[in-house]
């Protein structure tokens, strides 16, 4: 019976922990991706306006 408290409480603080890490790291990663969409897109203008310049 106080294995399975224990085991309990510690399972019960170190989960918040990870929950939030891996929500942390998805939003990180979903961040990184627009960032990257939206430097190529301004890339791709800016090329596109010197190109289409003569």
């Amino acid at each position: 019976m106080e294995e399975s408290g224990t085991s309990f409480c510690s399972r019960h603080l170190r989960d918040p922990c990870r929950s939030f890490g891996q929500r942390c790291s998805r939003l990180v990663k979903e961040q990184r991706a627009r960032f990257y969409i939206l430097r190529r897109c301004v890339i791709m203008l800016v090329c596109w306006n010197d190109c289409g310049d003569p």
